[in-house]
C-alpha cells in the first residue's frame, strides 16, 4: 500500500527463502523487488546465486527475533524490523572490501518521505482501539492525502 501511493512498480513475495549454498538459508516475512522489479515478474522461485537479492526484507517479530546482520551475507539494501508495535529501518553499509553491516536508518529509502515510524504507529493505535478495518481505512485515507508526507 506505502509502495502503490509512491506510483512505484514493485513485485513482493511472502515467505520466500534466501539460500547460499555456502551461508545456509534464511526466510524473510515478506521481501520486495522495487529497483530491480523486472526480473521478480512472474516468476515464483529465484536464484540466489544469480538473481539479485530483494531491495527490502520486511521480519515481523512475534514469536523469535530477527537479527538484521543476518541479512549482511545475502546483500539486502534494506531490511525492516517491526517488533511489538515498533518498526526499524536498517540499511546496509559497505565496510570494506568484501564486508557489509547495517545501520539503523530514521527514513526508507524507497519511501524517503514517509514517516514509517509514526505511520506505523498510529496504524496500531488505532487498530488496538478502533479495530483492523478502521486503522486499514484511516491509513488509506492519510496515503491519499499525498501532503501529508
Amino acid at each position: 500500500m506505502l509502495l502503490d501511493c509512491q506510483d512505484c512498480s514493485y513485485e513482493a513475495f511472502a515467505r520466500i527463502t534466501l539460500k547460499l549454498p555456502e551461508e545456509g538459508g534464511i526466510e524473510p516475512d515478506y521481501c520486495f523487488y522495487i529497483d530491480q522489479w523486472q526480473v521478480a515478474v512472474g516468476r515464483d522461485r529465484l536464484n540466489w546465486q544469480v538473481d539479485p537479492p530483494p531491495d527490502l526484507v520486511l521480519e515481523v517479530d512475534v514469536t523469535s527475533f530477527t537479527k538484521v546482520e543476518d541479512y549482511a551475507v545475502y546483500r539486502v539494501p534494506e531490511v525492516w524490523i517491526l517488533r511489538d508495535t515498533c518498526l526499524t529501518i536498517y540499511a546496509l553499509v559497505k565496510t570494506n572490501a568484501q564486508d557489509y553491516t547495517y545501520e539503523e536508518r530514521p527514513h526508507s529509502r524507497y519511501l524517503p518521505g514517509m514517516d514509517l515510524g509514526s505511520i506505523s504507529s498510529s496504524v496500531f493505535q488505532a487498530a488496538s482501539t478502533q479495530g483492523t478495518g478502521v486503522a486499514i481505512r484511516q491509513l488509506r485515507q492519510r496515503l491519499s492525502n499525498a501532503d501529508e508526507f
